[in-house]
């Protein structure tokens, strides 16, 4: 379950979460947030606490920073029912994820059933790729993604400027493969790696696919996309 967004959205506990944490099947689901892509910002891991008290979910976290907070991350990660990763910069994260055993711990976890998701640079990461402002203002693509998904994701994609053109330049390139984007509020729903639909929780915001067209540019198809209730 992957969704575009930005800020306090990431723990606005909406119906984009409660989504996941649905698909997870459990009554009261265990939910691991990772911060990584923010360097462990203590605001953002305050805010996802203060989200789920009172909620049925308990409540997890996995740092990484000064050193991980668990001694084996792979089995902390499988006995979650949730992963949701916050927002950031994708590149640093990869990074991170590859030098602490995370990727592979998530890959375990993919294919132990546990649902994954994140927002924007959460939601890039499950992807071969996509845009990102990891480097500087300008966006560049970024392509060594987890690729537990074989597309880009393009996050953003009616809140900033850059990021529709630079997306379909990238695909009609072959920088980036088949791309499924999103508008900010809005997730993609994966079940394994076929796209099983798109939700938001904002009305009128809508996921995009984006395809060569055979003749050097791209097709942008708007996907229907489930309205879901906050409640």
């Amino acid at each position: 379950m992957t969704a575009s967004g930005r800020g306090a959205f990431q723990w606005r506990l909406g119906g984009l979460i409660r989504h996941a944490l649905a698909l997870s099947g459990a009554t009261h689901p265990r939910l691991c947030f990772v911060n990584t892509a923010t360097g462990d910002n203590d605001v953002g891991l305050r805010a996802c606490y203060g989200a789920t008290s009172g909620e049925s979910v308990d409540a997890h976290h996995l740092s990484l920073f000064p050193m991980p907070n668990v001694e084996d991350i792979g089995d902390y990660l499988c006995s979650m029912d949730v992963i949701w990763v916050g927002g950031g910069s994708v590149a640093n994260l990869l990074a991170l994820w590859r030098l602490h055993g995370v990727d592979d711990a998530m890959r375990a976890a993919w294919e132990a059933g546990i649902v994954l998701g994140g927002v924007s640079a959460g939601s890039i990461c499950w992807h071969v790729g996509g845009t990102t402002d990891s480097f500087g203002p300008e966006l560049r693509p970024v392509t060594n993604g987890l690729g537990f998904l074989p597309y880009a994701n393009g996050v953003h994609y009616d809140s900033e400027d850059q990021r529709r053109p630079l997306v379909q330049r990238l695909v009609a390139a072959g920088t980036l493969p088949l791309t499924f984007a999103t508008d900010d509020g809005t997730g993609l729903h994966y079940v394994g790696t076929e796209l099983a639909e798109a939700v938001t929780d904002i009305p009128g915001k809508s996921a995009w696919r984006v395809e060569p067209d055979g003749a050097g540019g791209v097709t942008e198809t708007r996907l229907e996309t489930r309205l879901l209730s906050d409640d």
